[in-house]
């Protein structure tokens, strides 16, 4: 029996099955996870969501860096959870949230 010389296509997870991964919430088309929050803030609980580098459209100032987070640019949305207001939002570089806990912010959370 002859083989095929194409290869085959990668297996995708449909939708509704990533929106049920771990312990995050559907917010938006992405699912937001639960998360501790930054340095002084470690009794806090945050929402935090990635996004992909082609729907990041504006520019932000990452309160980690206190550098802008370019349109283009993949990164994290961060939120506390209790309060989950679009007030409250802020856009980190992806490794200035995974560092954190190492160091203090360069910009106050208001």
């Amino acid at each position: 029996m002859p083989r095929r010389n194409q290869p085959r296509k990668p297996h995708r997870r449909s939708e509704s099955a990533d929106a049920h991964v771990g312990d995050g919430s559907l917010f938006g088309n992405a699912v937001a996870r639960e998360e501790s929050g930054p340095s002084g803030y470690d009794d806090e609980r945050f929402m935090v969501r990635q996004i992909p580098g082609a729907r990041a459209t504006k520019t932000y100032r990452c309160p980690g860096c206190d550098q802008e987070v370019r349109p283009g640019v993949a990164h994290v949305v961060a939120w506390p959870s209790d309060s989950g207001g679009a007030d409250d939002r802020r856009h980190w570089h992806t490794g200035c949230w995974a560092g954190r806990r190492t160091r203090g912010l360069t910009r106050r959370w208001s």
